[in-house]
């Protein structure tokens, strides 16, 4: 793009706890050359948030047949995964899609988040998330261990 005289202002990858992949470089590119970044589904589909912990909601999106989440991905593995989450997330005093987002943004190099709210009161979740404090590193290391 620098060689067509295209800026890039901003990148736009699918990144969450469970899609680390922009660690793997692309954060360290974007950071290096001024542009910023916006995550994309940092709630894994919804995911990340209270909504399937009991189960698979009768309106949800795996109910309705997304194509951006099924059933197959909501193994019992990451399951428990998100109940360990949302422990850490209760004892923040957050939910856990605010965990979520603050773990999405607690890197710098991104510079916001796309949540893909449906309901109103989900960007009244993410906008309070904005006031808590940010995940100490020692949360940062139990949702690492969480997460390998």
């Amino acid at each position: 793009m620098r060689d067509l005289g295209t800026p890039c202002l901003i990148h736009q990858p699918r990144y969450s706890m469970f899609e680390r992949a922009p660690e793997q470089g692309l954060l360290d590119v974007l950071g290096d050359n001024g542009v910023g970044c916006i995550a994309f589904s940092p709630l894994a589909g919804g995911v990340l948030t209270d909504r399937y912990l009991q189960g698979i909601p009768e309106d949800s999106r795996v109910a309705s047949g997304s194509k951006f989440l099924n059933e197959n991905q909501l193994t019992q593995e990451k399951m428990e995964k998100v109940r360990q989450l949302q422990a850490i997330a209760q004892q923040r005093g957050q939910k856990l899609a605010q965990m979520a987002l603050s773990w999405v943004l607690r890197d710098a190099r991104v510079t916001s988040v796309l949540i893909g709210a449906s309901k109103t009161t989900q960007i009244d979740d993410a906008v309070e998330m904005l006031g808590q404090s940010a995940l100490s590193q020692q949360e940062i290391d139990a949702i690492s261990a969480i997460l390998v």
